[in-house]
């Protein structure tokens, strides 16, 4: 009788850790068309924009685009520039939003190093929110990770799109 239950007690504990081991798994974003590679943490994170020979920008959302939005962008700078002064610009882009309030940078470390850039704005009566990451690829190239979304679902992917940014690095 003990038997059994240490085997019942054996298999229900194998059975949990391989499905806390699946859920922990993350899908690797990795295409021939870019130089990038970053691992999507979740699956509700679906591909909506592909990247081509012709475009290298890629765009996923969270479920509904309202929850999470993402969107990669490549640019490239002159050698000397500082990364706030790349924030700045892209600020510049963005505080015409309706609502705009400005937030905070903040230094980054992942695979790459670079800055975050917080902002709210207001969409279609919703209160929005965007989180910016900047990394720094080499003297000339930074790539720009555009997180948008509702201010409170953004706030509750911040450890995923944090994870996201960590992962996100350059193939070599």
């Amino acid at each position: 009788m003990r038997s059994h239950k240490f085997s019942f007690v054996v298999f229900v504990s194998l059975l949990a850790l391989t499905a806390f081991a699946a859920v922990g798994q993350n899908d690797v974003f990795n295409d021939p068309t870019v130089d990038y590679t970053f691992a999507v943490p979740e699956a509700k994170w679906k591909m909506t924009v592909k990247p081509s020979a012709t475009s290298p920008n890629v765009e996923y959302v969270y479920g509904d685009r309202a929850d999470g939005h993402l969107e990669i962008r490549r640019l490239t700078i002159p050698k000397d520039s500082v990364m706030t002064d790349v924030v700045q610009d892209e600020e510049k882009r963005v505080q015409f939003r309706q609502g705009f309030v400005a937030g905070r940078e903040e230094n980054f470390t992942g695979k790459l190093r670079g800055s975050i850039y917080n902002f709210e704005y207001v969409a279609g009566g919703r209160n929005m929110s965007g989180r910016f990451y900047f990394l720094k690829a080499n003297d000339t190239t930074v790539y720009i990770l555009r997180f948008t979304g509702q201010k409170d679902a953004i706030r509750l992917l911040r450890n995923q799109t944090d994870s996201i940014a960590r992962t996100f690095g350059i193939r070599s």
